[in-house]
């Protein structure tokens, strides 16, 4: 039987405007402004048997178009390969653009395309991907961030989580990390009172506090009963969290920052996190994501994956301990399909690969766009 091979890749780079711009701890404190827009880089795969499979990644604020700069470099080294030898491929591409580095923006383009891969291959074998990947759920519990910004008035987020919770999600998150302690108090109590035992709560600080800080509010926070606090110190401060993770009972989270395989083992080794949170997009796709995920399971680690719910509800299904996926709606707009919440959960999708298709909204909001093949590569212009 002849063997299949990619004959073309389309890489595509769009942006999808958020309704209201949005606010956590970061712009709060001077680091950043308020987000607008999240970019998004498509890869879609075809191969000479007519499978095809779609992938994306993305990036909140700069990068962009710095990561379809590099997918577009590195892409053509596919051309011809067999679409079932995924890991190899990875490898191949990594080292396309080893000169700058195996983490970082050039993982992050390489994601889109590692993703289209596992997608094309699912498809081709008429399954989900996360039943491709081997399941252990049909259903994942689901938490909220989108209404917990702080960004929001309190009436607005309280209003968001009647919503929430009306919608069938599990879990509400709320950003804290308020330059004034006493306004994170609040608003967290007040979210509890409303929530009154529903669902689950859980905080995220976006890497607000100092080692003191952290601690305190940390302290502060334990009567709440939350299933975690996150990111309560840099992204990188492994010794830090490792510390904070042993001072208290509420369990700790971090990782989504990280944007290496690498980096992640370093935070599960050191014992500094009890929810670690990958995210595929930035740390290279499912196949880099499965390598995090099998050093967590070994450590003994919940997990909740970070942002990108089409992607992360099925590599969540298929993770033997405690895990939840992240619903964000941001992203809906680009594609024709939905995830479904029940119970509590975001169920596994039935269709094939990923289930998604995109969807004319996110052909309009393409910037540019190329198709790479044995000619060679074309770019398109986009009004």
């Amino acid at each position: 039987m002849p063997t299949d091979t990619i004959c073309a890749i389309k890489l595509s780079l769009a942006w999808v405007p958020l309704a209201t711009p949005i606010s956590d701890a970061k712009v709060f404190t001077g680091r950043q402004k308020p987000l607008t827009r999240v970019a998004m880089l498509f890869a879609e795969i075809e191969t000479k048997d007519g499978h095809t499979g779609l992938g994306f990644s993305y990036s909140k604020r700069a990068g962009g178009p710095g990561m379809y700069a590099h997918a577009r470099e590195v892409a053509e080294a596919l051309i011809g390969e067999n679409p079932a030898d995924i890991g190899r491929l990875w490898n191949k591409l990594v080292w396309a653009g080893a000169s700058v580095g195996r983490s970082g923006l050039s993982t992050q383009a390489i994601a889109a395309i590692d993703i289209a891969l596992w997608d094309l291959k699912a498809k081709r074998a008429g399954l989900p991907l996360g039943r491709l990947l081997g399941a252990w759920r049909d259903g994942v519990p689901s938490y909220n961030t989108s209404g917990g910004f702080l960004s929001s008035p309190l009436p607005e987020v309280l209003e968001n989580v009647e919503k929430s919770i009306e919608s069938g999600i599990g879990g509400i998150k709320i950003k804290v990390g308020h330059p004034d302690p006493k306004v994170d108090l609040s608003r967290l109590e007040a979210v509890a009172k409303q929530i009154d035992g529903r669902v689950a709560l859980m905080v995220d600080a976006n890497q607000q506090w100092d080692r003191p800080t952290a601690l305190r509010m940390c302290r502060a926070m334990e009567q709440y009963g939350l299933v975690w606090i996150e990111e309560p110190l840099d992204a990188y401060d492994i010794e830090g969290h490792a510390a904070l993770a042993a001072a208290i009972d509420t369990p700790i989270a971090s990782g989504e920052m990280l944007v290496s395989a690498a980096e992640h083992f370093a935070m599960i080794d050191a014992r500094a996190v009890d929810f670690i949170q990958p995210d595929a997009a930035r740390v290279g796709g499912i196949t880099q994501f499965q390598r995090v995920t099998a050093r967590a399971e070994q450590a003994g680690l919940m997990m909740a994956p970070h942002f990108a719910m089409e992607i992360h509800v099925h590599v969540s299904a298929t993770y033997p301990l405690g895990t939840w996926v992240e619903h964000f709606d941001w992203l809906d707009p680009l594609f024709n399909e939905r995830q479904i919440l029940e119970g509590g959960r975001m169920m596994l999708s039935t269709r094939p690969g990923l289930g998604v298709t995109l969807s004319d909204q996110a052909r309009a909001w393409t910037e540019a766009s190329c198709r790479i093949d044995a000619q060679g590569c074309t770019d398109h212009t986009h009004g």
